[in-house]
């Protein structure tokens, strides 16, 4: 079925409700720096967590009070990678221009972060300029390394190889894929956290399809080598998609980790993680990677950080756990749940309420629960539409079983979900689906 596009006014109907909390909450109190700006909030970073909390904060600080720091010119929607890599999107479909995107009024700072100084409550850019702050969000999203990989990046001058994760290599999976006659077509997971952690293998099957109907299934042998010991985290959705692979003839290689490719002759070779130094060299005839990634330099090497680099938030209210007046959104925290968009929008929605309340001198009470969902792209038509919460379990907003492939989750994915993003995620209306949730599954136990 079709879905309609909804009105932006009936998206902020899903604005959760504040609430009051009596217990005094005291701000961390630094010197500022000797700074040239100042700004009530600040916020780094033009993603989607960027976005969101700037249009959020405008509605409670006004826009002259806000800066937004970020160095690119264009916004691009993520998600709609997987199709533009299939061939069933065009890249131009995913993009808008930055000034576009930041909420009108709000200072847009074109430059990149050099240091965070929380204990000085400010941050230093590119000129050596200071910008300081009474509240600092931080939404620098994930870090793509593909030099980690012997042979990269510097080997995507060759045809046969492409990676959805990057808008200089997305459109080149879509002509590996069409150049592909026969042989191995590989895809690969890597050995760290990603985002859209359910991408790696969209790809691939969607690329079965591809092959189905050009006719060149029957000379394609699809592997899929991922570091991880299972095909998915939720116990309910893998099981569906080992089904899936199992009906389609794909070959799942568990604890293998790509280290090297050799473009040149058309070779990858992978570590096989629980004999760590054994290696195994498979030619292929398409390759797409995922680059391993990690998070952004100036936050590893900043107070802000855990011991892996990650900013340091309460998983719960994604408020900082040493520096009160500082908060993470997105794939640069440490939250223990999938990076994705969707878990952007619920997470937007809780660190709304957190700071409203902070700004208040209150203590937080809205928890995040870890809401996260991934839509699973099986076919050009299909989508196991997998959401789940921190334990894993599933946490589903259609009174259905979601672990089916389904043609309305599949045009849910290619097409509600891009005009939510655009005209309710980033202008601060969407916190997910939990009303829509509850409204469901009302009367069901």
């Amino acid at each position: 079925m079709v879905v309609p596009c909804p009105p932006t006014r009936l998206l902020a109907s899903f604005l959760q409700r504040g609430a009051q909390q009596t217990s005094k909450f005291q701000l961390h109190t630094g010197t500022h720096c000797a700074a040239k700006d100042y700004y009530e909030v600040l916020v780094l970073g033009g993603g989607s967590g960027g976005i969101t909390m700037s249009s959020r904060m405008k509605r409670k600080v006004g826009a002259k009070n806000i800066a937004i720091i970020e160095p690119c010119e264009n916004h691009f929607y993520q998600p709609l990678w997987t199709l533009v890599g299939a061939g069933a999107k065009k890249l131009v479909s995913s993009s808008r221009s930055m000034a576009s995107v930041i909420p009108s009024g709000v200072e847009w700072i074109k430059s990149r972060v050099r240091e965070l100084d929380p204990d000085s409550n400010c941050v230093r850019i590119d000129d050596e300029r200071e910008i300081s702050y009474k509240y600092l969000i931080i939404a620098l999203g994930i870090k793509l390394e593909f030099e980690k990989i012997k042979g990269l990046p510097e080997g995507f001058r060759y045809p046969k190889i492409g990676s959805n994760y990057s808008v200089r290599t997305v459109e080149k999976t879509w002509k590996a894929l069409q150049g592909f006659k026969e042989g191995n077509a590989i895809f690969t997971f890597p050995n760290t956290p990603i985002k859209c952690a359910g991408a790696p293998q969209k790809i691939m099957y969607l690329s079965d399809a591809y092959m189905r109907k050009t006719g060149k299934r029957d000379k394609a042998n699809i592997i899929f080598n991922t570091s991880l010991g299972v095909i998915f985290g939720v116990k309910k959705y893998a099981e569906a998609l080992e089904e899936i692979i199992k009906a389609r003839d794909l070959k799942v290689n568990y604890r293998q980790n790509l280290i090297e490719v050799r473009p040149e002759k058309n070779e990858a070779v992978f570590e096989n993680l629980d004999k760590p130094g054994e290696t195994q060299v498979i030619s292929y005839e398409m390759l797409h990677v995922t680059p391993p990634m990690g998070p952004p330099d100036v936050v590893r090497a900043s107070p802000l950080a855990d011991s892996a680099g990650w900013v340091d938030v309460n998983k719960e209210t994604l408020q900082h756990k040493k520096y009160p007046n500082v908060f993470g959104i997105g794939d640069c925290t440490n939250l223990p749940t999938s990076k994705t968009a969707a878990a952007v929008a619920a997470q937007s929605g809780i660190l709304d309420h957190t700071i409203s309340l902070i700004m208040k001198n209150k203590q937080p009470v809205y928890k995040y629960d870890g809401y996260t969902s991934c839509p699973l792209v099986t076919n050009y038509n299909k989508v196991v539409l997998a959401e789940f919460d921190y334990n894993a379990q599933p946490l589903e907003t259609f009174p259905f079983d979601q672990s089916k492939e389904r043609f309305s989750m599949y045009v849910m994915k290619a097409d509600l979900m891009p005009f939510l993003y655009w005209n309710g995620l980033l202008k601060g209306f969407w916190n997910g689906p939990g009303y829509l949730r509850k409204l469901l599954h009302l009367g069901r136990h």
